[in-house]
């Protein structure tokens, strides 16, 4: 299935109709099913499916460890897709703990949780020393942007990306939901070997609590975003060690936890409480 399809449109401009075509980006409901059971359904662009798989399922804590994921058989059925993950050993207990038995739509990463214990669940501790300079910054942003052809295609979906200094970005992942962007970005890392420490993630969405929280289990030290964080998720930021770059356009950005990872800025009282 294609991420994305050539469909008619009408345009109107310089006060005269035309009819044309436009690039669509495709969603699909994508369902997560271990031992022939659905765990969650979620919309999404029907690309980098396995990646997918992998990074919900440890993003998740179904499993710690790539190696516990055997293997993944993707199916077409009813206007969706099935994806059919078996794991090593029993993670039953894991899965009933985290069953998510509602379709979740692209806006929503934390769908179908049953509790608010579950979804405030604190996020993973990051020890990581990475310090990135000013520039690098400004370089991992330009690189993600230089990476998304599906958004150069059809302006419709978004980005995360896995960004190293010195080795510039290994990765990066689209989709029209920006938490199962990450998701499949933390999958394509999982299964490439790449460790999180080494690097930073960067995302052309919001950083909203779930963006954070997988952020951590991927074991990054630094989230960069272009666009905005939400209060929860510098709170959840601070708390997990992770420092949280926003707002970061061209040259200019701003740091709103742990500030001592980028060079040239002194760590903050605050950050100092925290660490």
């Amino acid at each position: 299935m294609n991420p994305s399809h050539p469909l008619p449109r009408t345009t109107f401009a310089a006060g005269r109709f035309a009819p044309s075509t436009r690039e669509i980006a495709e969603e699909v409901p994508v369902a997560f099913t271990y031992r022939g059971s659905t765990q969650a359904v979620m919309m999404a662009s029907p690309s980098d499916l396995e990646d997918f798989a992998y990074g919900f399922t440890l993003n998740e804590g179904i499993v710690a460890r790539p190696e516990d994921i055997l293997s993944v058989t993707s199916e077409e059925t009813g206007g969706g897709i099935d994806l059919q993950i078996e794991l090593a050993g029993d993670h039953q207990a894991a899965l009933t703990a985290r069953r998510r038995a509602m379709a979740g739509p692209v806006g929503c990463g934390l769908c179908g949780i049953e509790s608010i214990e579950q979804a405030l669940l604190p996020a993973r501790r990051v020890e990581a020393t990475l310090t990135l300079s000013p520039e690098e910054v400004a370089e991992a942003t330009a690189a993600l942007s230089a990476h998304q052809p599906l958004f150069a295609a059809t302006r419709a979906v978004h980005a995360a990306g896995f960004y190293r200094p010195g080795d510039g970005l290994l990765l990066a992942r689209e989709d029209v939901g920006r938490h199962n962007a990450l998701d499949k970005l933390c999958g394509a890392m999982a299964r490439g070997g790449i460790d999180g420490a080494s690097g930073a993630i960067v995302l052309t969405s919001r950083v909203s609590v779930e963006m954070v929280q997988k952020t951590a289990m991927a074991g990054a030290s630094v989230l960069i975003a272009i666009s905005a964080p939400t209060a929860l998720a510098i709170r959840m930021a601070d708390a997990a060690g992770i420092t949280l770059v926003a707002l970061a356009r061209d040259k200019d950005f701003e740091i709103f936890t742990h500030s001592g990872r980028i060079a040239g800025q002194t760590v903050t009282e605050r950050d100092a409480d925290v660490a």
